[in-house]
Order: C-alpha cells, then sequence, then structure tokens
C-alpha cells in the first residue's frame, strides 16, 4: 500500500503538467507538501481516506482549469482505488 502513495505522487505531478503553465509551479509545490505530511502513514493509517482524497482534489483542480477531470485522472483513480483495496 506505501507503494499506491508514491504512485499516486507521481501522477498527480503528470496531471499538474496539463494546467496552464503559470499554475503549475504553485499545485506541484502544494502537491509535494502534501505528500511529504503524510509520508509516515502506515498500512493501519487512513491511507486509502488520503488516496481518495488526492484523487477528489486533483479532479476538483482539473475541473477549475476546464480540462476533463474524468478522463486525466482515470489513471489516478485507478491508483487511489488500488490502494484502498490493498
Amino acid at each position: 500500500m506505501a507503494n499506491a502513495g508514491l504512485r499516486a505522487y507521481r501522477e498527480v505531478l503528470r496531471l499538474v503538467r496539463r494546467l496552464p503553465a503559470d499554475a503549475r509551479p504553485y499545485y506541484a509545490k502544494y502537491a509535494r507538501e502534501n505528500f511529504v505530511n503524510y509520508r509516515h502513514l502506515s498500512a493501519d493509517d487512513d491511507l486509502a481516506g488520503l488516496l481518495r482524497r488526492a484523487h477528489d482534489h486533483s479532479a476538483w483542480v482539473l475541473s477549475k482549469y476546464c480540462i476533463d477531470a474524468a478522463e486525466a485522472a482515470g489513471r489516478l483513480k485507478e491508483i487511489c482505488g488500488e490502494g484502498g483495496a490493498e
């Protein structure tokens, strides 16, 4: 399950590249800070909940910039869903 967090972080950074150039630095830094804050979670903690929150927040940001979140964040949704199933 710990690997799901790293895979989710990589996918969030891929999604950040879809944002307008002037918004990328802010959201890349925001994502990094949030993933760093929760890097010590164990399988007993609510990692699945945090992964779902990462997906939901990413979808919201994509929608804010008129990017189809359902299509763009599909891979992240799969990763976050896997994190909850493990």
